[in-house]
């Protein structure tokens, strides 16, 4: 196609770029700022498909309004970087009449059509496309196109051959004296890739006497992945420590490290954990994706609670604490308060162990007992800092709370996680520790508990009518039920045959009132404080649950398996 010599200020015009618009860009080119394209492209209000067509109809091109990814073929994709494709803005989409059909997100991509036309020793036909689209296109095709690690294992065991020893692999220290060195590299890649894609939480790798067994944590609930041969252990783990900034000589004692990475444009945070076990080192890392955005309103509380909970974290000063078991969604929950009061009249603090979020505006400080930088002696030296709100990660010992408590107590809002089942519970754990019931009950203003229910897949879930057996064990009367009916999990492709997708809290807010004080000052047990707050209006993580398999958000199975301590 010839290219057309039509000025790009009246290509512009015809595809509907206001004449002012194009007088300002073209000004700030005069001055050598930008490009006319590029300064148009910047503006608010410009229309980026109207700026691309013109673009293309200048340099004889098509113009592609999307690009449909089922139809990229990964093969090609394969072929290239992802930093070339972004770099030049190019990505290879399919051939059609031997012919290379590729996407650029604006002329200074020209250039790598030619490499393209070299690389792939064919003609090329370009698209034009919003860059906006591009970018986010090409991050699709490249995580589609990365192969899963079953995949690359069995590449893997193709090249090592099955001949050698399961010992000759234990030998290399080094990796970069490892002949295998870039399949072990494709492998550990592979299985960042496929946990972000199955958006898993944790990857496992444990060694046994024969094979590796490597799961991921996927909602909650472990999965095997791949069972790598066991003579592939000390690469695995070693690659994997060199990313971290660990000792790989050092295979005695446990360490600690993280590794930041990019996966197909997401920023990902990954805490790696390493273990001396039987045969050899287990490795745990989780995964934490940077850029979380944190609302209230995404966590799971129901309207009730929501309302009630951000008027306890707009409070001037006492101890509110979030409950629950390791992998509850505490900290999920505490960051989300915070992100709500966070204002730049606000001095916020926070003591964590370890931090797992960065948040803008907000000081964080990371706790190391090695150097005596304990949660209780972080939060003493908070106070010299002149603070409105405190974060404590967690009150696990009678010198942190007591602190937390003196904070409180001096006009300050402090926020803390405490390891208990339910929210009544947390009062005696606190006197348990050595803390005196007055100031247990005078400090506390809320009880938060808490637990993480997988959400049914959407796309597959299944109604059925339940059993009167099924509803009297739960409690539930047939009339509460929306067409008397409830959900359950079946498994479809979108949620990887399991039936579920996601995870969502559910709650248990108990507000310390003056009767609940003075049970706890007249010394009452966890389950005479969890009577009394029900009799108020509390309702339990059970009932919390039920009323979201009720409305189809979950399953009745899913709410009893994760509140079974309820029953017993």
């Amino acid at each position: 196609m010839p290219i057309r010599r039509d000025p790009i200020a009246s290509l512009l015009r015809n595809h509907g770029v206001p004449p002012t618009v194009i007088a300002a860009a073209q000004e700030q080119a005069q001055r050598g700022d930008t490009d006319l394209v590029d300064g148009l492209a910047a503006m608010p209000g410009v229309d980026r498909a109207a700026l691309s067509r013109a673009v293309a109809d200048q340099h004889g091109l098509e113009f592609l309004e999307s690009i449909d990814l089922e139809r990229v073929n990964v093969d090609l994709v394969r072929r290239i970087s992802l930093g070339l494709a972004r770099d030049q803005g190019v990505l290879p989409l399919w051939i059609e009449d031997e012919v290379l059909h590729v996407a650029i997100g604006g002329p200074r991509s020209l250039p790598g059509l030619d490499d393209l036309r070299v690389l792939f020793g064919r003609p090329v036909h370009g698209w034009m496309v919003n860059a906006e689209t591009l970018k986010d296109v090409t991050n699709k095709a490249f995580d589609k196109a990365t192969r899963s690690a079953s995949e690359v294992m069995e590449e893997i065991n193709e090249d090592v051959g099955a001949q050698e020893s399961p010992s000759d692999l234990k030998l290399a220290e080094d990796l970069i004296d490892d002949p295998n060195q870039a399949p072990i590299i494709r492998f550990v890649n592979s299985l960042f890739s496929e946990s972000i894609k199955k958006r898993a939480s944790d990857i496992h790798i444990e060694p046994f006497e024969k094979e590796l067994s490597v799961r991921f944590r996927i909602d909650g609930v472990l999965y095997e992945e791949v069972k790598p041969p066991a003579r592939l252990q000390a690469s695995i783990v070693s690659r994997i420590k060199i990313m971290a900034g660990l000792n790989i000589a050092e295979k005695r004692i446990p360490q600690d490290g993280r590794i930041r990475t990019r996966m197909a444009g997401r920023e990902i945070d990954v805490r790696v954990s390493s273990m001396p076990v039987r045969h050899g080192e287990r490795v745990v890392m989780r995964l934490l994706e940077k850029g979380n955005v944190f609302d209230l309103t995404r966590v799971g509380m129901n309207d009730d609670i929501t309302t009630r909970f951000r008027k306890l974290i707009h409070m001037p000063h006492g101890i509110i604490l979030v409950c629950g078991p390791t992998g509850s969604g505490k900290t999920t929950t505490l960051y989300s308060a915070l992100a709500e009061i966070n204002s730049p009249d606000k001095n916020i603090l926070t003591i964590e162990d370890p931090i797992e979020y960065e948040m803008r505006g907000i000081g964080q400080t990371q706790v190391n007992p090695k150097i005596d930088l304990t949660f209780a002696s972080v939060l003493r030296a908070h106070l010299r800092q002149d603070p409105d709100v405190i974060l404590v990660g967690e009150t696990r010992d009678r010198e942190t709370a007591a602190n937390a408590i003196q904070a409180s107590l001096t006009g300050h809002l402090v926020f803390s996680t405490i390891h208990t089942n339910d929210s009544p519970t947390a009062f005696t754990r606190l006197i348990d520790m050595g803390i005196e019931p007055f100031l247990v009950s005078s400090s506390l203003v809320a009880i938060l508990a808490q637990r993480l229910a997988r959400r049914l897949c959407p796309d597959c879930k299944e109604a059925y009518t339940p059993t009167d057996e099924e509803l009297r064990e739960v409690g539930i009367p047939r009339h509460r039920l929306t067409n008397g009916v409830l959900w359950r999990a079946k498994g479809c492709a979108n949620c990887n045959s399991k039936g579920y997708r996601g995870r969502s809290g559910i709650y248990e807010l108990l507000i310390v009132s003056d009767a609940i004080r003075n049970k706890v000052n007249a010394g009452a047990d966890a389950g005479a404080i969890k009577k009394l707050a029900i009799a108020e209006g509390m309702r339990t993580l059970r009932e919390d649950g039920i009323d979201k398999a009720i409305a189809g958000q979950t399953s009745l199975d899913e709410v009893l398996r994760v509140t079974k301590e309820e029953s017993v």
